[in-house]
């Protein structure tokens, strides 16, 4: 049972927002697992980057072993997504120490390397005209996904955090399984012909696939350590105003409307090209970098609507940043090049987790996430020859 070539986008959608939402499953739920389990104040962090550790593990597996480029990706994506499941659901079910905590999460983010690059890959193989457009998409579901745990929360309050993680759970189950009854393998997807252990190694002799891979290194340096601390930010920001508001559901605002920014950049890149949508939302989501210390003396309504234009510009150059590097990358080795640049750019973001997480014990909050601001710089830096020779303005093939 296939469904239909015109929807396939939308299920595709679909199913990455279910699944993603495991992401971020644990942060949505760290106050309760820290009361119940007895965990440290300091967990956030580690909590999150162990779940960054395992996808860069998973990613540079599958890299290696080219999986993605010689097994079925609609296959490889459900059967990640149905195990990462059941290792989030674990945490509920057997409500561990805290060691054991950090390996299923870690666990978890090590399926998440057949989920995330893996559905960029099966887009990339149903459209490979246009794809900033469909990109834009997807990315954008990767943001609603990665808020969605908050939502989960926010909806169910009155319930143990153990509902909100076995719910999520389901989700994800669910947006694994449509994929595998749903989507066939694209019409365009070449199949990589034997393992090559240096696939990864090679895409990067291409100077403008460098230059796109860097662009998007800077770019993760910020992203990921951002939508981790919104939920710190809007703690400190309320305490100190003396405010009480539902924090899980305005970081899921901030997060989710990524979503929205995305989808518009998808459609910019149509007219623009994908390295100038990139470039300047890039440009901007550093300038929100800069004046971030500045933003803990506005009044509330200030204060929620910079974070909210902060979470919109910070996501919208990701999916942009994948279209440059699939098209820059050899046709054959596509799932390769995205997962390895995965890889690179998760990495990349455990350090400025890290490094933010570490920065919250010796520094006020209002002058923690100016030390974002390195990553957008290096990555403008990096763009530099992509906006004078932007491959995704070439004629291309047209949208299926």
């Amino acid at each position: 049972m296939h469904v239909n070539p015109r929807y396939i986008l939308s299920v595709i959608v679909l199913a990455q927002l279910a699944a993603i939402s495991l992401w971020f499953a644990g942060n949505a739920v760290i106050d309760g697992m820290q009361a119940d389990l007895n965990l440290p104040d300091s967990a956030l962090g580690p909590i999150t980057s162990s779940v960054q550790l395992g996808f860069i593990a998973g990613t540079l597996a599958f890299a290696l072993l080219t999986i993605a480029d010689r097994f079925s990706p609609s296959r490889v994506f459900f059967a990640c997504a149905a195990l990462g499941s059941l290792l989030n659901a674990g945490i509920a079910v057997l409500e561990p120490e805290y060691g054991l905590i950090l390996l299923l999460r870690f666990m978890t983010g090590f399926c998440l390397a057949g989920v995330y690059p893996v559905g960029m890959k099966i887009a990339a193989d149903h459209f490979p005209g246009g794809l900033g457009k469909a990109l834009g998409y997807l990315l954008g579901a990767l943001a609603l996904g990665t808020a969605f745990p908050h939502l989960v929360r926010s909806v169910l309050a009155d319930f143990p955090w153990q509902y909100v993680l076995i719910t999520i759970s389901l989700i994800s189950l669910t947006g694994g399984f449509i994929v595998l009854v749903l989507v066939p393998d694209g019409p365009f997807r070449k199949q990589a012909k034997a393992l090559d252990l240096m696939a990864a190694y090679k895409v990067f002799k291409n100077e403008q696939f460098r230059s796109a891979a860097f662009g998007y290194f800077g770019h993760m340096w910020e992203l990921y350590a951002f939508w981790a601390f919104v939920p710190a930010v809007l703690l400190h920001f309320y305490s100190a105003s003396g405010l009480s508001r539902p924090i899980s559901l305005v970081a899921f605002c901030v997060i989710g409307i990524g979503g929205i920014s995305c989808v518009l950049g998808g459609y910019a890149a149509r007219k623009r090209g994908s390295a100038r949508v990139a470039f300047m939302a890039l440009l901007f989501s550093g300038l929100c970098c800069l004046l971030s210390p500045l933003i803990f003396g506005l009044n509330e309504y200030l204060f929620t609507g910079f974070l909210l234009i902060w979470g919109f510009a910070v996501i919208a150059d990701s999916p942009q940043f994948s279209t440059l590097v699939a098209t820059t990358a050899p046709q054959e080795n596509t799932a390769t090049a995205l997962t390895i640049v995965n890889c690179i750019g998760f990495s990349v973001s455990v350090v400025s987790i890290q490094l933010l997480n570490w920065l919250t014990t010796v520094l006020e909050m209002p002058y923690v996430m100016i030390f974002l601001l390195p990553g957008p710089i290096l990555g403008l830096w990096a763009m530099r020859c992509l906006l004078h020779r932007d491959p995704t303005r070439q004629p291309q093939l047209s949208n299926q």
